[in-house]
């Protein structure tokens, strides 16, 4: 070894003390404490190439084998981790006529955004629930629930829930139903967000003024005890755009899962356009700025970490 030689006594330096678990923070900082927020991947899943496998999957097990037979919106940006963002997961969810899925509980927050069919149910402890496309409904953590379709057609929904962000706590408990007893009493709390009522609010921002230029009519879901986001973790909204509206660039660290309610319009982000129509996802990562165009009247449900970004001080936004 040229002793002389500062990047091979450095590397030697290194390598001595590698097997004592240690590791020179200078070689690793401008990665770890970035400028800026990485790039993520945008993506697009057409709810027309989905829905086909999502219905043959009823073909190959129950919603009671699977326990919940979702199909999993995997951001490509990371394959193999379950995950539509960094601290979140994304599915479609089934429920065939007749179907019960099972009872647990788990300390994951999840959100159903309801995509297809009428008259299933979820239920939250002993409160009992029926979904109509369109509704938003929150499943708070640690709280029984199960899912159920006495209808005579498939019921779809979307799930939202913070799994990724509970793993990275390390803080992720669930029971099952085995375990299950019946509440002695109503514990109260259920947030149910009939998509009539979402609608009939929209129609009255825009009967009240122009819509937000970066934002178009927008309409946070939020817990109506303290007004905060109706999740601790997940914030969720839905917006309606005129058709014709395109909204001025736009960004925030949240990364954004968004769901076509009603119309068509497009995403234009990192050199992308991506055409929504009824019931396709997309995803956009944090801090990419983006502007939404509507063709037609467009209503887009939205959900991201905003909650728990805000809570802990990270939240940023830029009107560009």
């Amino acid at each position: 070894m040229n002793t002389r030689d500062p990047e091979a006594l450095r590397n030697a330096f290194y390598e001595r003390i590698e097997p004592l678990a240690l590791a020179p923070l200078w070689t690793r900082l401008k990665g770890l404490v970035r400028r800026e927020p990485a790039p993520g991947e945008v993506h697009l899943w057409r709810y027309a190439q989905v829905r086909p496998h999502l219905m043959e999957s009823a073909a190959h097990i129950s919603a009671e084998e699977a326990e919940r037979r979702v199909l999993i919106l995997e951001n490509p940006a990371f394959r193999g981790a379950s995950r539509v963002t960094p601290t979140l997961f994304a599915g479609l969810q089934l429920i065939m006529p007749g179907e019960i899925a099972p009872a647990h509980r788990h300390t994951q927050s999840a959100l159903r955004f309801i995509v297809e069919g009428a008259g299933a149910y979820t239920t939250i402890d002993d409160e009992k629930v029926v979904m109509h496309p369109g509704d938003f409904i929150v499943t708070p953590a640690w709280r029984w629930h199960t899912h159920g379709n006495e209808t005579r057609d498939p019921m779809v929904w979307l799930d939202g829930l913070d799994i990724p962000m509970v793993q990275g706590f390390n803080t992720s408990f669930r029971e099952d139903h085995d375990a299950w007893k019946p509440p002695e009493a109503r514990f109260g709390g259920l947030l149910h967000f009939p998509y009539s009522r979402a609608r009939a609010a929209l129609d009255g921002m825009a009967r009240a003024g122009a819509p937000d230029p970066h934002l178009g009519y927008l309409m946070r879901y939020t817990d109506p005890v303290d007004g905060g986001w109706a999740m601790p973790t997940i914030a969720a909204m839905i917006r309606s755009l005129p058709a014709g509206f395109v909204t001025k660039p736009y960004r925030s660290t949240d990364s954004m899962v968004f769901a076509c309610v009603e119309g068509s319009g497009r995403i234009e982000t990192g050199g992308k356009v991506l055409e929504l129509r009824p019931h396709d996802v997309a995803v956009v990562p944090g801090w990419a700025p983006y502007t939404l165009g509507a063709e037609e009247h467009w209503t887009l449900f939205s959900y991201s970490d905003r909650a728990a970004q805000e809570k802990l001080g990270f939240f940023r936004e830029q009107r560009l």
